[in-house]
């Protein structure tokens, strides 16, 4: 039984999913967000290892053939991959692991792993969401807009996931997070493997 607990964490563009997550990793210990392996270059100032893996492209579809990936995709040229064997690490390891994924890589990681927990991140507000995607300064209008429509198409799926958190209070939003990872490590089956020797201790009967 691994000590630690797969997360799927998704959300459309502008909800806020990579602040929240990185507000948590600030508050919880024992947290990582998995590095996924990649065919594409490496951009200026990326690491390799730290970024992504950045591997071949018939080393990925190795990978894949020999069922190497908890998901993947092809994302226009290049593939993206979650590696089966670094996340089982991970877990093994005590860490809670977080995959940040759209819902098709979602639906490819709980057929692979039933046992991972799913949170998605809401705007409490599609004008939120828009006024947010406004503020990056970083779209025109038209490509604002198709953002929105991809966003309402994420959105609809939220009921494949088991928790929702909606974004409209960073704080609180945070706080929420930290506590379903809080929780999980709270489930008796984790606790009896993290505080063995304790229970036995407790439960000993004395002469």
């Amino acid at each position: 039984m691994s000590l630690g607990t797969l997360f799927i964490v998704s959300a459309p563009s502008g909800a806020g999913k990579t602040s929240l997550v990185n507000a948590l990793l600030d508050r919880v210990s024992d947290v990582v967000v998995s590095v996924s392996h990649t065919t594409r270059e490496p951009r200026p100032g990326e690491r390799d290892g730290v970024d992504y893996h950045f591997v071949s492209k018939p080393d990925f579809e190795t990978m894949v053939a020999a069922g190497g990936f908890l998901e993947h995709a092809r994302v226009f040229d290049n593939f993206y991959g979650t590696s089966r064997v670094a996340v089982a690490r991970q877990l093994d390891a005590g860490r809670d692991v977080i995959l940040e994924i759209d819902w098709q890589g979602a639906r490819q990681v709980r057929r692979a792993a039933p046992q991972a927990v799913g949170v998605f991140v809401l705007p409490p507000t599609r004008e939120t969401l828009r006024e947010r995607l406004r503020a990056r300064r970083q779209d025109s209008e038209q490509v604002i807009e198709r953002r929105m429509r991809d966003a309402v198409s994420e959105m609809s799926h939220y009921g494949e996931y088991d928790f929702l958190v909606f974004n409209d209070n960073f704080e609180q939003a945070v706080a929420e997070l930290q506590a379903l990872f809080v929780a999980q490590r709270l489930r008796r089956e984790a606790q009896e493997h993290r505080h063995a020797a304790g229970l036995r201790a407790l439960l000993e009967q004395k002469d």
